[in-house]
């Protein structure tokens, strides 16, 4: 790979870091105090920080460096991450996100923002604490200049050398935090021998000789006999070791407790150490002869390498910050070690960062690997392709094969069988959980609720709900959106919640589930609900709906998805505009989905949408109208019954109702609203299909018969034509013919007087 394979590779890498990074911070904020969810928030900025120093993004590795420090101080106990501490992280953890996405898209960020979030941090690891009200006047995001480096300590003196370039430097962990212990406490000797396996999983011998240091007082001597020459060395290998003297009233267990989670992948023995003479202390610590300065490691056991690179030129700084990016200590052996060869930087860092590659590979073998998007889309095409063809030549031996009973046929059954199967699988590789989408919505509420001062509370559910990828990208504009009329518009200030008796904290509930082979989202929240008066007088007012207009709840409701409307008394940066609703609205339906609003006043209010779970494939009935062959999505139709006579009711000069179990529901002429035919057609010739629109009501569809169900390929119109009214998409039939697939809502809507514009008639179409 060259170096723009292996950049993009690790910007891959942060986005599931800065997932876990929110993630993680999310679940504190709500009370987990669980040790191993710090870890992995102070894991994702470490492993961040570590990538970005390969290649030289210093405003990045700034700005982690000094979140990283705060976290660990959270590790260690010496912060409580109260609320106000956590609402400091989370800012951090969007300015880390913007920092990342400047790297790579060349944008910038708010400069003053991240200076600010940076003094907070350092303020916090310093033991001073945010006052509530300096948390919550902090400045939104916005866009500006990129941010500046973060001031970081001067590095050590470089120290005297041998021939080799290697360094013999005492290894202390007075940083580490290690308690003072008596002199006449039991001492052990220990010595640790990793495999590889223990740095394949993740793991780091530095942060193990850490924790092993806070038992006590210890001495170490870290073994590099086993590191062979340069030609030799295995990148993946393990080849240290420790020998270590301890002195601790923890005893043997706690030692071995430390060891816990890596004591099947090393080597470790553990004794009580022969006593020296009485009185006799080990006032120095034994030389540790490898080739970066262990004396500066931090507390959170990353080692820093700037004393190697002090001083030298170009080439040998670039391959040792390079070499930070890989966690086996042999790695970084191996990548400073090509300093002696004189290789370019970009070179040296592509080799560690490959390494460092091989080591993510390794630690998910067998678990998931990374395609491209486009070779995916490939693959559903071709199996598009083949569930038509397989389509058309079961429709010819249908028609060849009077008897049904040839082997020619049973084998098409079973290869209809292994189609499906096979195209259920492919659609599963382009299914994923809407988790990240979900996490970007947290980001909203808490920006949007610091611009309108409100305290606001997002609740996720079903995050691992899985949908195609397609859906999936294209959810995050209306749920933007959507998100931000809640928190503007839905959800009160605190004094006017706790005037109402409420919490005085609002709450956003985002939920995901499968139902009826669809995805629902649901977005509710706890707010004042919909003024149904205000929002009529506002339509009345743009002259959208006439002053006499008669309408229900719900339609007052779904006023507002009109173009063009807003309740706003004054346009803000947040709403005001009447932009928002309307396009969540199209974004929806031309997702195949819809819409709809359920609101209490007083209570809050519910929006409801339902999608397709792809965008690739649809379960449909085929059916007949006026001559043309139609699919109807199948998770539309509730039921499908033959009228009778005496069930049918005219009403109005053109409208009709059919009598379903005692009661009545409006019967839907499809041919003459597609303007196939000019005249209706009588009901008791065809059959009706009953299904739901998108308000939630029903409606029976005429058709003249129904063909079948079947499974079809989804052609887009738009692409290959242009957009028909009353019409979602196209599909290919197995007899070769194109069907088109009806817009329900689009067509139950027509019904009720809205306009399909019906100067594009289908008749000139079909």
């Amino acid at each position: 790979m060259d170096m723009n394979e292996i950049k993009e590779i690790f910007f891959q890498e942060c986005e599931e870091q800065l997932a876990e990074l929110e993630s993680g911070l999310l679940k504190m904020n709500d009370g987990d105090r669980d040790p191993e969810t710090v870890n992995a928030v102070f894991r994702a900025v470490h492993s961040i920080k570590g990538g970005a120093g390969a290649f030289g993004l210093d405003d990045l590795v700034a700005f982690a460096h000094v979140f990283e420090t705060t976290l660990d101080c959270v590790r260690s106990n010496k912060l409580e991450p109260t609320q106000d501490v956590l609402k400091v992280m989370l800012k951090s953890a969007d300015v880390l996100a913007d920092l990342t996405n400047a790297a790579r898209d060349g944008g910038s960020v708010d400069e003053s923002r991240s200076r600010g979030l940076v003094k907070e941090l350092e303020a916090l690891a310093n033991g001073e604490l945010p006052s509530p009200s300096a948390v919550s006047e902090a400045p939104a995001r916005k866009p500006a200049p990129k941010a500046a480096p973060a001031p970081v300590a001067a590095a050590p003196a470089p120290k005297p050398t041998d021939d080799s370039g290697f360094q013999p430097v005492p290894f202390s962990f007075d940083d580490f935090g290690g308690e003072e212990k008596p002199i006449d406490l039991p001492a052990y000797e220990i010595t640790f021998k990793p495999r590889f396996e223990l740095y394949s999983k993740g793991n780091d011998a530095t942060l193990l000789l850490r924790d092993l240091s806070r038992l006590g007082e210890m001495s170490i001597y870290c073994n590099t006999d086993a590191l062979p020459s340069l030609d030799e060395l295995d990148p993946e290998g393990a080849y240290f070791f420790w020998n270590i003297t301890i002195r601790t009233d923890k005893g043997e267990d706690a030692i071995r407790s430390v060891f816990e989670f890596a004591e099947w992948d090393c080597e470790l023995t553990v004794k009580p150490a022969e006593e020296t003479k009485a009185g006799e202390t080990n006032d120095e610590l034994p030389m540790v002869p490898v080739p970066f300065d262990l004396s500066i490691l931090d507390d959170n056991g990353a080692a820093e390498v700037p004393s190697v690179s002090e001083g030298r030129d170009d080439d040998t700084a670039a391959a040792v910050a390079a070499a930070e990016t890989a966690s086996n200590v042999t790695q970084m052996a191996a990548a400073a070690a090509r300093v002696e060869k004189k290789e370019s930087a970009a070179a040296a860092a592509a080799a560690a960062a490959s390494a460092a590659a091989q080591n993510n590979a390794a630690a998910g073998a067998g678990q998931t690997i990374r395609v491209d998007l486009d070779r995916v889309d490939r693959l559903i095409n071709l199996v598009g392709e083949l569930v038509i063809n397989q389509a058309m030549l079961s429709q010819s031996v249908i028609e060849n094969d009077t008897t049904g009973t040839s082997s020619i046929n049973m084998g098409l059954e079973e290869l209809q069988q292994l189609t499906r199967e096979i195209q259920d699988s492919v659609m599963a590789i382009r299914a994923q959980p809407v988790k990240p989408v979900f996490q970007r919505m947290s980001r909203i509420v808490r920006e949007i609720a610091d611009m309108t001062g409100k305290s606001i509370r997002l609740i996720t559910e079903g995050e691992n709900t899985e949908v195609d990828k397609t859906v999936i990208d294209k959810l995050a504009e209306p749920l933007t959106h959507m998100i931000r009329n809640a928190v503007d518009h839905g959800i009160e200030t605190p004094e006017k919640r706790a005037a109402a008796g409420k919490n005085t904290e609002g709450t956003v509930r985002l939920t995901a589930k499968h139902r009826s082979g669809r995805i629902l989202i649901e977005l509710a929240d706890d707010g004042a609900g919909i003024n149904r008066e205000k929002v009529r007088q506002k339509a009345i007012q743009n002259d959208l709906i006439p002053a006499d207009a008669n309408l229900s709840d719900e339609e007052i409701d779904n006023l507002i998805f009109l173009p063009g409307f807003s309740t706003a008394d004054k346009i803000s940066d947040i709403s005001g505009r009447g932009v928002g609703m309307d396009v969540v609205k199209r974004s929806i339906q031309a997702l195949g989905g819809r819409i709809n609003i359920t609101s209490k006043p007083g209570h809050g209010s519910v929006f409801t949408m339902s999608l397709p779970l792809t965008l690739a494939v649809l379960d449909g009935m085929v059916v007949t109208v006026a001559g043309q062959t139609l699919v109807v999505p199948l998770t539309a139709i509730v039921e499908t019954l033959q009228p009778e006579a005496a069930a049918i009711h005219s009403f109005g000069a053109s409208h009709r109702l059919i009598s379903i179990r005692n009661s009545f529901c409006p019967l839907v002429d499809v041919g003459r609203i597609l303007n196939f035919r000019a005249t209706q057609a009588n009901p008791v010739e065809g059959v009706a299909l009953l299904v739901e629109s998108e308000g939630g009501g029903q409606r029976a569809l005429m058709v003249d018969a129904i063909q079948g169900q079947r499974q079809v390929v989804i052609k887009s119109l738009e692409a290959n034509y242009t957009h028909v009214p009353g019409i979602a998409a196209a599909t290919i039939l197995g007899d070769g013919r194109v069907a088109l697939i009806l817009d329900v809502d689009a067509v139950v809507g027509a019904s009720r007087g809205q306009s399909l514009k019906a100067e594009m008639s289908l008749a000139a179409v079909g």
